[in-house]
């Protein structure tokens, strides 16, 4: 990164280079293509044992591929895991774009125990890139400057930087709102930076390669620097997690806080610009990106409309599996009924429309049960003021025609008794 118009930033922002040592750029790439030959060597496999699985009516899929459970489905099949679990495509209120890559552990336990991230409940902006061509530049962000492609790696797809000065700008329908959350997963290699704007470089966010974050406003003179874990993994898969109200910004790395900056004042845009350092040997991937407008309590929201939606109860893959980045949502409904002994709730679970709609909705109940049983067992409460009701993809709250779409029907709502 070079800028000659904020003199001295790069040295009092050294994020990385404290910790920086030699990596071998080939030998990244060399990883990347030995995880897509596992890839395709694996997918071989389940595609000989779908044969035998299909002709008594079930295909064994893996419990994150959707792919083949989606294919099943459509063959008027059933999905199962090699443990038997019936399996669905539906989606269902999960981490965007699919499983994130911090470990799933337990909600409130744990690294979790003190998380509070919360994400947005309007969908602003989302995209895996699964809609773009591999090799071509997202349709639906803008090109500013270097080498930027989408590449298939580990399963998914990414957007890759290969070149010094390298900028790309989400694009947004709007200018964002005072309250909004910003969640994307990324991979930068050792030495490597990102700065992420929102209307001006000279304020910013900043990621390095070990794990490091900054936030630097050259206004005001804020500068605060922080990391997951002295020395640090560098090209390790990690989700950040951005959340701005007002002039206050919290930054989430995985399972942990590490940015707590109540005078940001980073200013709000409808452009998003990434900024990142790439070469040919140290290659930056982004992915999975989601951006949500803020809102009310959960309680304000139920007295004013009687029903609330939440997008921040995540489950694994094709599961009820309640990850722990639900841990902030999950306790803020805890604490609300603890507070409220008089409210009763009906647990909803709701789905996009890929995958057939009887797969949807048995496992819509099964993930509003979860919630359920949940919040009874570690919340204290009583079973009699929570009923649990799987609804599929048959009540949308918006058009399933975008990502936008299908991820805001991806969730949980709270209907007041």
């Amino acid at each position: 990164m070079r800028q000659t118009t904020v003199v001295g930033a790069l040295v009092a922002l050294v994020l990385v280079t404290a910790h920086a040592a030699p990596v071998a750029g080939q030998g990244f790439l060399d990883r990347v293509k030995q995880k897509a030959k596992q890839k395709v060597d694996q997918q071989s496999d389940r595609t000989a044992q779908a044969v035998v699985d299909g002709a008594e009516g079930t295909v064994r899929c893996a419990a994150g591929d959707a792919k083949c459970i989606e294919n099943a489905e459509k063959a008027g099949k059933v999905a199962v895991s090699a443990s038997g679990d019936t399996l669905s495509a539906a989606g269902g209120v999960e981490v965007a774009g699919g499983a994130a890559p911090a470990a799933a552990g337990t909600p409130g336990k744990g690294a979790w125990a003190n998380y509070d991230f919360k994400p947005g409940e309007r969908i602003l902006y989302a995209d895996d890139f699964m809609s773009d061509e591999v090799g071509d530049f997202p349709r639906r962000m803008e090109f500013k400057a270097g080498a930027l492609e989408i590449v298939e790696w580990n399963g998914s797809r990414w957007l890759r930087a290969g070149d010094d000065n390298s900028k790309f700008y989400v694009v947004l329908p709007d200018t964002l709102p005072s309250r909004f959350t910003m969640e994307f997963d990324y991979t930068i290699p050792n030495g490597g930076e990102v700065w992420i704007s929102f209307g001006d470089e000279n304020k910013r966010i900043q990621l390095g390669g070990r794990g490091t974050a900054g936030v630097y406003n050259q206004d005001t003179k804020i500068l605060a620097n922080g990391e997951y874990a002295s020395n640090g993994s560098p090209e390790k898969v990690r989700r950040a997690r951005i959340l701005a109200d007002g002039r206050y910004i919290k930054v989430y790395l995985d399972d942990k806080r590490i940015l707590n900056v109540p005078n940001a004042d980073l200013g709000r845009s409808n452009m998003i610009l990434f900024y990142t350092d790439s070469d040919t040997e140290k290659q930056t991937m982004f992915g999975n990106f989601r951006i949500a407008a803020g809102g009310k309590k959960l309680y304000d929201a139920l007295a004013a409309e009687g029903r609330v939606a939440t997008q921040g109860i995540y489950f694994d893959t094709g599961s009820d599996r309640i990850r722990g980045e639900s841990s902030a949502t999950l306790k803020e409904i805890g604490t609300m009924l603890t507070e409220h002994p008089d409210l009763k709730l009906t647990i909803e679970g709701h789905t996009d429309n890929v995958g057939a709609a009887a797969a949807n909705q048995a496992l819509s109940q099964k993930r509003a049960e979860a919630v359920r049983q949940f919040l009874i067992a570690n919340h204290g409460v009583d079973e009699s003021r929570l009923v649990a009701r799987g609804l599929g993809a048959s009540k949308p709250a918006a058009p399933n025609t975008t990502p936008e779409g299908k991820q805001t029907n991806r969730r949980v709502e709270l209907v007041r008794m």
